[in-house]
């Protein structure tokens, strides 16, 4: 896919995990919630279980989980943990922060609700 192809996708993440254990439940909604509020419609999550594929980590030398890679736009950029922290998440991943809502506010150290 490219950035103009009908899909609309352009930035093509894969979130790195091991197990459904907490940390990774909660990086996985933190992703998704930052790219609904940043990326609406922009977007593809891949979501990889290393423990489902543990030489896939050696192959894709990810040593840490939770890890994300953006794919594309290129070049690639890499962040791990549980993407908490939505400003550095935008940083580390080069996109402009879209303005909010009117009457919705997120703030940079906000979380979700732990499962």
């Amino acid at each position: 896919m490219t950035a103009t192809d009908p899909a609309g996708v352009k930035y093509d993440l894969r979130l790195y995990i091991a197990g459904l254990t907490p940390r990774s439940l909660l990086a996985i909604a933190n992703l998704k919630r930052i790219c609904e509020t940043h990326l609406a419609g922009e977007y593809r999550i891949e979501i990889v279980d290393l423990r489902e594929d543990p030489g896939r980590a050696r192959r894709d030398q990810i040593v840490a989980s939770p890890t994300l890679v953006r794919q594309r736009p290129t070049p690639g950029r890499r962040l791990i943990g549980d993407l908490s922290n939505t400003e550095r998440v935008l940083a580390g991943l080069e996109i402009t922060p879209r303005p909010p809502v009117q009457g919705v506010t997120e703030h940079a150290d906000e979380r979700p609700v732990r499962p």
